[in-house]
């Protein structure tokens, strides 16, 4: 079969895309929640060219849904209350500091730094599964149903490309 032929993702591609839309998604509605508060107006015109950038990489990779392994076409559903969205923030930061602190362990050669950093690292990890135990047990993150998350990432990505400048 020729890539060309290639009707659906690669499950890693699906996953990764499952990360990608998730991640967008939250920065654009963090943006837009916080643009007015800006009053900077060389950094909020920065805020304004993030958010236009990442309105249209969520539009392009919502595209690539219905190839996604696991996909199933659903009806429109009420998108999770404000609890999920904060929910998802607090993952997506607490997945970034335990890529961060493991970045931080490889490239620090003075032992007690090391041991604060890997310390550091294994309570990021214990934070992290604490917020996704909350995410699961609410339904906020459906990481057992493969047609349930990517249902759900399109609902968010469109609830954050919905969403006015406030």
């Amino acid at each position: 079969m020729s890539h060309e032929e290639r009707k659906l993702l690669a499950w890693h591609e699906t996953l990764e895309l499952h990360e990608m839309v998730a991640f967008q998604s939250t920065g654009l509605m963090k943006l837009k929640m916080s643009v007015n508060k800006v009053t900077d107006s060389e950094l909020k015109e920065l805020y304004l060219t993030c958010i236009h950038d990442l309105e249209a990489n969520l539009r392009e990779l919502l595209k690539f849904y219905p190839n996604a392994q696991g996909y199933q076409a659903r009806d429109t559903e009420d998108v999770r209350q404000d609890l999920g969205f904060f929910a998802a923030d607090l993952l997506g930061l607490s997945k970034t500091l335990v890529r961060n602190l493991a970045g931080a362990v490889t490239e620090t050669a003075t032992p007690s730094l090391r041991t604060a950093f890997t310390n550091q690292l294994v309570s990021a990890i214990r934070g992290h599964e604490r917020v996704f135990n909350y995410m699961h047990k609410h339904g906020y993150y459906p990481a057992y149903d493969l047609g349930q998350l990517l249902g759900h990432d399109i609902q968010i990505a469109q609830k954050a490309l919905n969403m006015r400048v406030q």
